[in-house]
Parts: structure tokens; C-alpha cells; sequence
């Protein structure tokens, strides 16, 4: 029987080197994306993740934002490298194995889709979606996936291809994937952190650090497939890549310092 999986992936910082936000600003001339995203994140104001969705439905920097910018900006967003060969590869793993993947991110759907064109079929990418009016300018927002509403696209492809919690792997970098790692978790799934930001790399079940999409193969061959360095060094060579440098770390993080007074030692009897 062929064993079947849910691979899903946030887009932003995990696909890419670029932010989504970044990009669009640039392209409609304005500094100081981060600024706004700053100030959103100190009131609490939006959930993480839909900043810029938010941005460009209300903030007046934004309001002339159209269906045009974001299919521009997903064309100018610069990918990691081999995103496309990724892709491919997926589809013939490994003889018994069948990994559906999907992107989910609380980017604008039109700029996941114009930025991985020919590369990942629209039908597989879900990201916020807006509705326009007759002028072209968003309206509001039909579905932003982000934070918690990443679960519930999850669940609903999950549900879809009739697979089990535990056959479900997803990878991604920021705040924003914390809650859907933490539910994959929960059911035994397998978690790929893609960032070495400490407040993922602490829930995430593996961390690669890598600037080639491919890298996160490695711990899918291993945890799922079940297969030694040499398979998997084996299977970038028949790919015309070679693993320069493979290093596994853990390491134990500490900070002490003296206490104020030192404690008294307890007696025994």
C-alpha cells in the first residue's frame, strides 16, 4: 500500500528570502513596513501573520494597493534556491511513499501564486484571499490564513485526502506557524522549523538551517522514510547536488550566575 502524507509549508522566510510586506512596499514606494508591523504587534491588534493583509485592507500607505501590485510583488520576490526542484521531487520520493504538498501562508494568495508559478498548481496554494470592488481596490477580506486559521486549512486538506493526524508534515519559520506546529505536534506529526529563531526551534520536532529548499528532505527521509546518510546522500547526487556540509547539533544553552545569598544546606538527620 502506498503510504500518503500531507506536506504543507508556509511561504514567506520558508520558501523565500523575502517578506511579502517588504517587497510590496518597495514596489509602491513606501519605507517603513516594519515600523507598522511593530506597532500592530505592541496593541495586539492583529493576529500574527496578517499584518500586511490588514495593512492593506486599512492603513491609507496601503489603500491603493491593487490585485496588479501583489501579482508584481509575488513576481519580484526572490525564491530559495531549488523550490522548483523540491517540487518535483516529492512527487517520486520513494517507491511506496506519496506526499501532497501545499503552500499555507497568511500572504496574499496572489503573490504566493504569481511568486511560485509553474512551480506549485494554484489549487495547491492557499493563502489570505481578498474580494475587490468595481475599482479594483480590496474591499475586505475573505479568508486570512494565519495563526489559527492556518489549522483550520489543515484540517479541511487533512480531510480531503482522508489521512491520519500523524501523516502530516509541516515546515515554517515564524510566529505565525506556532500554533499550527503545536496541533501537528499533538498528534504526532512531524514538525520542520526552517529558522533559528528560538521560539520555534523549541517546538519544532527538527531544524535545518539552509538556504536550498532540498535541505528539508532530509528530515522527512529519516523520520518517515527511514533512511541512512548514505540513501539520502545517494539520492542528492542522482539530483546533481552533493551535501558539502551536514552537521548535527544540540546544544544545551545556559545562563548562571551567583545567587544573592547562598542557600542555607538542609540538615539531615
Amino acid at each position: 500500500m502506498v503510504k500518503q502524507y500531507l506536506l504543507a509549508s508556509d511561504f514567506d522566510q520558508t520558501l523565500s528570502f523575502n517578506d511579502s510586506g517588504v517587497v510590496l512596499s518597495e514596489l509602491i514606494g513606501f519605507h517603513g513596513f516594519h515600523d507598522k508591523v511593530k506597532g500592530l504587534a505592541e496593541i495586539n491588534l492583529v493576529q500574527q501573520g496578517a499584518e500586511l493583509s490588514y495593512l492593506i485592507l486599512h492603513d491609507p500607505d496601503f489603500r491603493h494597493v491593487r490585485r496588479e501590485h501583489l501579482i508584481e510583488t509575488g513576481k519580484r520576490i526572490r525564491l530559495k534556491h531549488d523550490v522548483a526542484l523540491f517540487a518535483r521531487a516529492l512527487d517520486n520520493l520513494g517507491e511506496g511513499y506519496k506526499f501532497h504538498f501545499s503552500v499555507i501562508s497568511a500572504a496574499p494568495q496572489e503573490i504566493i501564486q504569481s511568486a511560485l508559478e509553474g512551480i506549485v498548481p494554484p489549487d495547491r496554494i492557499f493563502g489570505t484571499r481578498f474580494r475587490y470592488n468595481e475599482a479594483g481596490e480590496v474591499a475586505s477580506i475573505i479568508r486570512a490564513s494565519a495563526g489559527w486559521g492556518k489549522i483550520t486549512v489543515l484540517e479541511e486538506l487533512r480531510s480531503r485526502l482522508g489521512i491520519s493526524h500523524d501523516q502530516i508534515i509541516y515546515m515554517g519559520d515564524g510566529s505565525s506557524d506556532l500554533p499550527v506546529m503545536m496541533h501537528v505536534n499533538q498528534y504526532d506529526g512531524l514538525t520542520i522549523a526552517v529558522s533559528e529563531a528560538k521560539f520555534i526551534t523549541r517546538v519544532a520536532k527538527r531544524t535545518v538551517l539552509s538556504d536550498n529548499t532540498m535541505s528539508v528532505l532530509v528530515p522527512l527521509m529519516e523520520k518517515v522514510m527511514n533512511w541512512d546518510s548514505a540513501k539520502i546522500r545517494k539520492f542528492f547526487a542522482s539530483h546533481g547536488l552533493t551535501l558539502l556540509e551536514w552537521e548535527k547539533v544540540r546544544t544545551d544553552m545556559l545562563t548562571i550566575q551567583e545567587a544573592a545569598e547562598p542557600m542555607a544546606a538542609t540538615p539531615t538527620f
